[in-house]
């Protein structure tokens, strides 16, 4: 978990979302019309990714999507697929801390 909210803490630092902590098995960033969590499963089983799930942001422009990419991997995300234009939409794909998918698209 600590590494989840240091992770999602600077991947959205810029965004302007409120960090909620409604207990100590899960963290939530809140905005006007976003809200996101992270948490440790509520059965006590270990966390795993979804084959084939992923989780995606519409974060405005192709210059934001540049940016988180590059703050994901800096972060210590993995790519999954560097920016560019993939059909209607300019995205790309990082993996998080928990291997995760995430995509960022304009």
């Amino acid at each position: 978990m600590t590494a989840s909210q240091g992770f999602y803490n600077a991947l959205f630092a810029q965004a302007g979302l409120q960090t909620v902590l409604p207990s100590e098995r899960m963290t939530y960033w809140i905005g006007d019309d976003f809200a996101f969590a992270t948490a440790e499963p509520f059965d006590k089983k270990p966390a795993t990714h979804g084959n084939g799930t992923m989780v995606g942001f519409s974060v405005g422009s192709k210059e934001e999507v540049k940016k988180l990419h590059g703050l994901a991997l800096r972060l210590g995300g993995r790519c999954e697929g560097a920016p560019h234009q993939r059909g209607p939409k300019f995205s790309a794909y990082v993996r998080d801390l928990d291997d995760n998918k995430l995509c960022f698209s304009d």
